[in-house]
């Protein structure tokens, strides 16, 4: 058999890693062409909230692109879409009143950044700086790359990223200083603050108080700073909560939310945003228009997923089910966390994190031997350097779960 032709992300071919052909998933499982099945410990980067191949959610894809696939949406609309606005209206906070589709985690940022931006425009008091938080991850596009960390991930691209300021993590015992950062940076006529409510993801599973996100609004808010809540991640009841803002009282200007958002089962994002910042853009005048938009916005088929998971999110108890599985989670971090190889074992609703080892950076030695252990063990679980995360499916069993503590433990012994 040939090669395959295929480039993958973020896989560095030339290490000849092996890649599983999946042919089929059900719940939390995974199902390969040699006949194994593996345990998805990672919701399929971030993705899968109520498990693969949901019956509401394939049904609903299913009878959708049936009657109406795609639809160009600029000055067109379609059923699928209005739902599905009328219905992120009523489960988020009223404040946000406006919803613009897009396709992506790193576009719906790239959506919220040009928001912002035309806000000040046409308030006509132009600002242009960002303030980010220190190790943040926003996506892989240029400008959502220009308001993330910068480091290997972005190395070659540095001339085509835009500066932006840089706040402090507010990690234990720095809460302040990153406050008083903040508070220095939002006097001098900042644009926005972009920020992962809680938990910053990609940068290692970091995790801050819901105090300190709050003290973060209450600041922008008495210096007229737009504040970005990037939910890509967090939203869906990954932290416990339907978004992660709840848990401090916060309601952004602008939200981003993809990933949960149609359960995981096909792409879509869209950036909410507040009255004032729609109407910045409102008028009679061609040249205000928001000028954004992908050949595949609010495409029929992934309106009408989002529109079940929606639904799925109004008539069952997922919360109920999300407060189970962040107990059961709790139970075996409570139980790995006395292993001396471990270190700053921590967990936010269903997201569980730990080290293993001394720290290392995303390409530190010990990642890809644990790679290529879990994958042994037919786990899919993908280390951020030696940072291993737990992030299932809401529907995960007990056997499941304890097959992946279990091989963390075991991991444990390969430093």
């Amino acid at each position: 058999m040939s090669p395959s032709p295929v480039w993958h992300p973020f896989t560095q071919h030339g290490l000849q890693e092996p890649i599983p052909l999946v042919t089929h998933a059900e719940g939390a499982s995974l199902f390969t062409a040699d006949g194994r099945r593996v345990v998805d410990a990672i919701s399929s980067w971030w993705v899968t909230t109520h498990g693969h191949a949901h019956p509401r959610l394939s049904r609903a894809i299913a009878e959708q692109a049936a009657r109406l696939d795609q639809i160009i949406f600029a000055g067109w609309t379609h059923e699928p879409a209005e739902t599905l606005a009328a219905g992120l209206r009523a489960l988020m906070p009223p404040e946000l009143t406006r919803v613009f589709f897009s396709d992506s985690g790193s576009t719906s940022v790239e959506v919220a950044l040009k928001m912002a931006l035309g806000y000040w425009l046409h308030r006509g008091e132009p600002r242009h700086r960002i303030l980010v938080l220190d190790h943040g991850y926003h996506g892989d596009t240029i400008g959502a790359m220009s308001v993330g960390a910068r480091g290997v991930f972005n190395h070659a691209y540095e001339p085509l990223l835009f500066d932006v300021e840089t706040i402090p993590f507010p990690g234990s015992g720095r809460e302040q200083e990153a406050l008083d950062a903040l508070e220095r940076a939002c006097r001098t006529r900042a644009a926005a603050f972009l920020v992962e409510p809680l938990i910053l993801g990609a940068g290692g599973m970091l995790i801050y108080s819901p105090q300190t996100l709050a003290e973060m609004r209450r600041i922008c808010l008495a210096y007229g700073v737009l504040f970005i809540a990037d939910e890509v991640m967090t939203a869906w009841g990954r932290t416990g909560t339907l978004l992660a803002c709840e848990q401090a009282g916060v309601v952004p200007d602008i939200l981003c939310l993809s990933k949960g958002l149609t359960g995981g089962a096909i792409p879509l994002a869209v950036t909410m945003a507040t009255e004032p910042v729609y109407l910045a853009h409102y008028g009679q005048e061609r040249s205000r228009m928001f000028f954004h938009s992908s050949s595949y916005t609010a495409n029929p088929i992934a309106c009408a997923a989002a529109n079940a998971n929606l639904a799925i999110w109004r008539e069952e108890p997922v919360l109920d089910r999300i407060a189970d599985l962040s107990r059961r989670q709790a139970e075996r971090m409570s139980a790995l966390a006395a292993h001396p190889a471990v270190t700053n074992p921590r967990q936010l609703g269903t997201i569980a994190a730990l080290e293993i080892g001394r720290p290392g950076g995303y390409l530190s030695d010990l990642a890809p031997r644990l790679l290529a252990f879990f994958r042994e063990r037919d786990l899919l679980l993908r280390p951020l350097g030696n940072t291993v995360y737990v992030m299932p499916p809401y529907c995960i069993s007990d056997a499941d779960l304890d097959r992946i503590y279990q091989a963390i433990e075991h991991a444990c012994e390969l430093v």
